[in-house]
């Protein structure tokens, strides 16, 4: 029997330069960059791909399903993964009619696989600044001679063993961190924090008793209340714990592809792949044999990427695989590095038979194979192993030779890497097959990237003619050139009918190959 055929028939995506996929395919027919310069340190040479993206676009939709108080509250508690995702899944929604509908309706039969490459760092970020903000008003307040015996003997002459230095005898350049230090290590040490900890704790001791419900809402008031009188008693300020934002919980890995199934009301199973730039490759594969093992007969697949944030943008720096000279570094050019973005690329596969009997139209491409291989090697330059046997991979579940592929989309980062993928690419592929590198457009969305990729180049290929790049000809690297001639440039250019392929290779050695062709094949 042959293996059940899927099409794509949803689609949507958040990404630099287009808050939606129609926006999409606009900014890939002009050979443009839509990266923008870093400000989150101030004035900076880094340039980053910046989502366009506005959650109230898709208040309409959630207030026609659900409370008023949803949308605020999603608003509130979610960092901008989740809500790319949600963006990109009502735009999925839209492309067939009745598609909502089909996804509760198979309740089990229904899935949501959607993961990302990057955390939400910003949502992290500000929760880690607002801890150690608060940390530090705690430790100072508790670090006071007037409440603290141990300091006040230790000024009075009696050495404390393993005291730190007395702030203002450290040069000024240092004095942050004495300060930090001296207040943490005398605020261990307060006696009378040892008082206020006790009656916090006879506060907090106070058990449920009688009906779960209405007690539990009784006893939280009045914790609340006791601890406002306590803290107003001593004058001090909010514990560090109390002033953690539970956001830490809301944005977990998992919360994208929750929200989505809570929004959709779908029942079926629910997870999230992490595969770094892999991921969305991961999540189509895992998506497709769901279907066909007769799992699901719809899968929502995808990834996401929190926006460009100065603690991304600077492990990629000190990763060395980022450019930082304010100009755009284009694959397979300069070879100076890469540049962060953020976004999210969400799709509705299908099983293609029965939804065809059901008057659906598929988007773009066929997907008929994905070959996935870890590279058991280094955590941040792929192999030449791992990525071909990915790409054997996929030409094998495909059913295809090497000649078949008219087309591979690369990695091709803009780093070094690109001279060694082309290189592994061209011990596989023929030389009559051409390939397109498009991070010059919207720069690296770590997990979300290669869904932008995929769909440009199913857009591309449904219309007959493939987007453009930001390359020219002549921008070439000499050593690039030496190896392969046959590229996508600015021109864009007649596609050829048959085979095409998507290769990524994520940190950490994941790697993924796309294999699609037309649905009329």
């Amino acid at each position: 029997m042959s293996a059940r055929r899927i099409g794509v028939f949803g689609w949507g995506l958040v990404a630099p330069g287009a808050r939606d996929v129609d926006a999409f395919a606009e900014v890939m027919a002009r050979p443009d960059s839509w990266l923008s310069r870093f400000e989150g340190f101030g004035p900076s040479n880094f340039l980053v791909g910046e989502p366009a993206f506005d959650f109230g676009d898709y208040k309409a939709w959630i207030d026609e399903r659900f409370p008023p108080s949803r949308f605020p509250l999603i608003d509130r508690k979610f960092g901008g993964p989740t809500k790319f995702s949600i963006g990109a899944f009502v735009q999925a929604l839209r492309q067939n009619p009745g598609i909502e509908a089909e996804l509760q309706a198979l309740r089990e039969q229904a899935q949501v696989i959607v993961g990302g490459g990057l955390s939400d760092l910003p949502t992290y970020d500000e929760i880690g600044r607002s801890l150690e903000r608060t940390q530090r008003r705690w430790n100072r307040f508790w670090a006071q001679p007037e409440r603290n015996a141990a300091l006040r003997d230790h000024l009075a002459g009696t050495a404390v063993a393993d005291a730190p230095p007395d702030p203002a005898s450290v040069p000024e350049l240092d004095r942050d961190a004495a300060e930090e230090a001296w207040w943490a290590f005398w605020a261990r040490r307060s006696d009378r924090l040892v008082v206020y900890l006790d009656a916090l704790r006879e506060i907090e001791g106070v058990d449920l008793e009688g009906e779960v419900e209405s007690a539990k809402a009784a006893v939280i008031k009045h914790k609340q209340r006791a601890l406002r009188a306590l803290r107003a008693s001593w004058g001090a300020p909010e514990a560090p714990w109390e002033e953690v934002s539970p956001s830490a919980l809301w944005n977990i890995g998992s919360s994208a592809s929750s929200q989505i199934s809570m929004l959709g009301q779908i029942r079926g199973m629910c997870f999230a792949p992490f595969a770094a730039c892999s991921t969305f490759g991961f999540a189509l594969k895992l998506g497709l044999e769901a279907i066909r093992r007769g799992e699901a007969k719809l899968v929502v697949v995808g990834a996401a990427d929190p926006a460009p944030n100065p603690i991304s943008v600077g492990a990629f720096y000190n990763a060395r695989v980022l450019s930082h000279d304010g100009e755009v570094s284009k694959p397979l050019t300069g070879m100076r590095g890469t540049h962060v973005a953020g976004g999210a690329t969400i799709w509705i596969l299908g099983d293609l038979e029965h939804y065809l009997a059901k008057g659906w139209r598929p988007l773009g491409l066929e997907p008929v194979a994905v070959g996935i291989t870890a590279d058991a090697d280094h955590i941040i330059t792929p192999s030449k192993e791992g990525a071909t046997a990915a790409i054997r991979l996929a030409l094998r579940d495909a059913g295809i030779t090497p000649d078949a592929l008219v087309e591979l989309d690369m990695h091709a980062t803009g780093t070094p890497g690109d001279h060694n993928e082309i290189a592994l690419l061209r011990d596989v592929l023929p030389a009559s097959c051409r390939f397109s590198a498009r991070k010059g457009s919207f720069g690296h969305g770590m997990g979300a990237g290669g869904g932008w990729e995929l769909t440009a180049q199913y857009l591309g290929h449904a219309a007959g003619r493939d987007f453009p790049t930001t390359i020219s000809p002549q921008e070439l690297h000499p050593e690039i050139r030496k190896l392969h001639e046959r590229f996508v440039f600015r021109d864009g250019g007649e596609v050829a009918p048959g085979y095409v392929g998507k290769l990524s290779m994520g940190v950490g050695g994941l790697n993924a190959c796309v294999i699609s062709r037309p649905y009329g094949r």
